[in-house]
């Protein structure tokens, strides 16, 4: 028993020289961090990088082209001259060109892409904020976790703080022969539980920290504490219906706005599926020389060459569709399908909210009466233990007695928090919903 008072006190002595040490974090430094830091995060802005390079290549698209080439061929063996014989001869040539080619018309195809990738970007953006809105709430619950568990900090230290002022006031008794050894052993025997439970919960306290800090990418929990928000007042407080809720969170939810673009773009896929029906027209322009050499024949210099034989060249070209085996009506048809498949996504999102919302309202309203009957089961706990603590220093009740009040006491106190901060939670929820910032 002496070995746990002691590893007791050397635990709770470290903690408390850690606290001192600790820098304490609100709600907001703890989101804002995470944003900072998260990988996920970060995986989603490279995403949104990704966008933005495919919209540049997609504006690109409507510049000319140029394209440079520089050929050189060898011939051997027996090859038919101008008087219609055969001999055998060598040739080499050297060719030179460069071309380039601009599209003019394209069936409405690059002004459908480019609108395609503006919108593919849009809902790159969204799924960005999503990303964001999810590791808010994740810190958001983590956060209050924490707290709560460093709530229970103190009403095990109260429990602990109650059971050594009885062991004092036992050995008092027993010194002057009022009281047994048995009893003496009992409350001691308390003291060492209630000691027991107070380093476990400050073990889980440091566990919720531990996750809270792996929440917020810090290296370690070391030297990181949590600030203890204001619950406030639950009585009379009136929460917002689900359809307000929904009505206004269905405008500015980013997970409803990338599927709303996301349905925008498939529209446009449609228009790209269908610029294959229509005619194309290029514009090309180049310029180009040559150098030949036969074997057994003089030749003129090579520069003379490249300055006779240079060619320069303008013209357009139009490409008309005509059957190319129902290619394009299969992919116009997969492109409506995509729409009605994005439509449908955009529904089933549409009801994941107002489904989330709902729930997120009605575990408030429960939360919020839970609050209220923890209010007052606690307010009855702590009357009964004061009662049951005058009758037991007064010798008309037993030490079991005193334990079970104490005990109860200790269970309205941490269903009472628990239900504060369960409220604080469900509340700040539906104020996400509600486009508002946690914090």
């Amino acid at each position: 028993m002496r070995r746990l008072t002691l590893f007791a006190f050397i635990i709770g002595a470290w903690l408390q020289a850690a606290a001192q040490q600790a820098r304490e974090w609100n709600l907001t430094e703890c989101v804002q961090y995470a944003l900072a830091h998260n990988l996920n995060i970060r995986q989603q802005e490279d995403n949104v990088r990704l966008q933005e390079i495919s919209l540049s290549t997609s504006r690109n698209s409507r510049l000319p082209d140029l394209n440079g080439s520089i050929g050189e061929n060898f011939s051997f063996g027996r090859a038919l001259t101008s008087d219609n014989t055969y001999l055998n001869r060598n040739t080499n040539s050297t060719s030179f060109s460069l071309g380039t080619s601009l599209p003019l018309i394209t069936g409405g195809r690059i002004p459908a892409d480019i609108k395609m990738r503006k919108l593919n970007l849009q809902a790159a953006l969204q799924d960005y904020a999503h990303a964001r809105e999810n590791v808010a709430l994740s810190v958001t619950s983590s956060y209050l976790e924490a707290i709560y568990q460093k709530d229970l900090v103190q009403v095990a230290e109260r429990q602990v703080e109650l059971s050594r002022a009885q062991v004092r006031r036992m050995e008092l008794l027993f010194q002057n022969d009022k009281a047994s050894e048995a009893e003496l052993s009992q409350i001691r025997a308390t003291l060492a539980n209630d000691e027991l439970s107070l380093t476990q919960q400050r073990n889980s306290y440091l566990l919720a920290l531990l996750e809270l800090s792996q929440l917020l990418e810090l290296e370690t929990p070391d030297g990181f504490d949590v600030i203890r928000p204001e619950a406030g007042d639950v009585k009379g407080e009136e929460l917002p219906s689900p359809e307000l809720v929904y009505s206004e969170a269905v405008g500015i939810k980013p997970e409803i706005l990338a599927e709303q673009i996301r349905l925008q773009s498939a529209e446009k896929s449609v228009l790209i599926a269908k610029s294959a029906w229509y005619p194309s027209l290029h514009f090309n322009a180049g310029l180009g020389s040559s150098y030949y050499k036969t074997s057994g024949f003089e030749a003129r210099g090579f520069g003379s060459q490249l300055h006779d034989n240079f060619n320069q060249y303008l013209g357009v070209s139009l490409s008309v569709p005509v059957f190319n085996r129902f290619a394009t009506r299969n992919n116009v048809r997969s492109a409506r399908l995509q729409v009605h498949s994005q439509q449908i996504k955009l529904d089933l999102a549409k009801k994941q909210l107002y489904k989330e919302i709902q729930q997120a309202y009605y575990n408030a309203v429960a939360a919020s009466r839970q609050c209220e009957s923890s209010d007052e089961a606690l307010a009855s706990a702590n009357t009964a233990f004061q009662l049951m603590q005058l009758k037991y220093e007064n010798g008309k009740a037993t030490a079991t007695e005193y334990q079970d009040a104490k005990t109860k006491l200790m269970r309205a106190e941490s269903q009472q928090i628990q239900s504060r901060y369960t409220y604080l939670f469900r509340k700040k929820i539906l104020e996400f919903y509600r486009g508002r910032e946690l914090q």
